[in-house]
């Protein structure tokens, strides 16, 4: 069966550099599953075993070692962990390598995973960013951190994949408190709305990135029935991987 998985444009001219989203994927079978579709989701009222078998799969799909994860266990706090082999890493938000063929995962059902590669210099890194981790600043201090890795003055790119849209983050202001007041929506709706999208791409331009060389998803997660949503969902959401590693630049996947 194919595997559909979103690959965003801004890396395809750094031939080393591989990135991709997958989608739900709901007409995907696991015999064992109890979440409809390719669920990644370690929070979710999945077997343990059902999700590694899910990661088997779509490993073999796309020709990479079914045992290259990093995963990252995600507790919506900052804490970012430079990574060199596979492995679950505890309380843990964000993973950069410059490792090859070690494959960096993030789970994701509405908050944005943020993938950043420094293509002078071939590191990359994945970040969990909803609220708290955006509020945190999880990317601009993951691209600190890859800046602080290179030998040579790094040359960015990256991609803010779907997440939750500004017409579907409905927050509390106590919430609405930890963004700058731009990108809060106060007028338009009852209560106030984040644009998560718009935050995370000024903290990226902020940090250094070439704004020409940022490419933001367009899709909202709430809205389309193609990717998992714990805001529509709840319980019964799977969770999507945005998954990213360096290979050979002789190899083509």
């Amino acid at each position: 069966m194919m595997i559909d998985v979103i690959r965003p444009d801004v890396f395809e001219p750094f031939p080393s550099i591989k990135a991709f989203f997958t989608l739900s994927n709901r007409n995907y079978s696991n015999a064992r599953g109890r979440i409809e579709g390719l669920n990644f989701g370690m929070n979710t009222d999945e077997n343990i075993s059902v999700i590694e078998q899910n990661r088997r799969a779509l490993a073999n799909h796309f020709d990479i070692d079914p045992n290259a994860y990093a995963i990252a266990e995600q507790v919506h706090k900052d804490h970012i962990e430079v990574v060199e082999k596979p492995n679950l890493y505890i309380e843990t938000d964000g993973l950069i390598t410059r490792c090859r063929n070690l494959v960096l995962g993030i789970q994701v059902a509405d908050c944005a995973a943020v993938f950043v590669a420094d293509v002078e210099n071939e590191i990359i890194g994945v970040f969990h960013a909803g609220w708290r981790g955006a509020a945190a600043n999880i990317v601009s201090k993951g691209v600190k951190k890859i800046a602080s890795m290179a030998e040579n003055p790094p040359r960015f790119a990256a991609y803010i994949g779907p997440c939750i849209s500004v017409k579907n983050f409905e927050v509390g202001t106590e919430v609405a408190s930890r963004f700058p007041a731009g990108f809060v929506d106060f007028t338009s709706f009852k209560k106030p709305h984040v644009d998560l999208k718009a935050y995370l791409r000024a903290e990226l331009i902020e940090s250094g990135v070439n704004e020409r060389c940022i490419e933001v998803s367009d899709k909202c997660t709430v809205d389309d029935s193609q990717f998992y949503s714990y805001r529509r969902e709840r319980d019964k959401a799977g969770r999507m991987l945005a998954c990213m590693y360096l290979n050979k630049k002789t190899d083509i996947v």
